[in-house]
This record gives structure tokens, sequence and C-alpha cells, in this order.
């Protein structure tokens, strides 16, 4: 399957990376890299994360990637990243 990344979860990658990078660039180019990785692995399993408690919707997804929560939907043969977020926060309104 196609992994595909939206404009707004690539935006919350790069204010991730900012964020962290005011302390550590290097880290902040780690921690990063890591999400990334860890999304390409839904490529093997699309199913593999659990639904959205927030949604309920079956073809809306997520990943825990140390404590962040990567959501994504299953659309046709692509996976959508749809967004990337600290885990104590709840889903955003706009997917």
């Amino acid at each position: 399957m196609k992994l595909v990344w939206t404009p707004t979860a690539l935006q919350q990658l790069s204010e991730i990376e900012q964020f962290i990078a005011q302390d550590n660039p290097l880290a902040a180019l780690e921690f990063v890299t890591y999400l990334i990785d860890r999304a390409e692995t839904i490529r093997e399993n699309p199913k593999m994360g659990r639904i959205v408690p927030e949604l309920g919707e079956m073809d809306i997804r997520e990943i825990i990637a140390k404590n962040y929560r990567i959501v994504y939907r299953l659309k046709g043969p692509e996976i959508q990243i749809l967004t990337v977020f600290e885990g104590h926060h709840l889903l955003p309104d706009k997917l």
C-alpha cells in the first residue's frame, strides 16, 4: 500500500522537530525520523493500529509512538497519515 502524508501531518512533524531542536537539534532529527519509521510499519499491516476511540470509525486508526499518536485513514490503496500529536491531547477537531 502507498503511504501518503497529508500537509497537516507534515506540518506537525515540522513543528515537533522545531520544538525539540530548541534544546537539541540532533535529538529533534532523530525523533522525527523515529516517527516516520514508525508510520512506515503500517504498510506491512494496515490494520495494526487501534480504531481511534474518539471517532469509532473502522477506517481511521492510530498507532502509538512513544508519547505520540499517529492517526491514519485506510482509503483504497492508500494509507493516509492524517495527524501526529502528543498522546495526552485529544484528537484535533479537523482531520
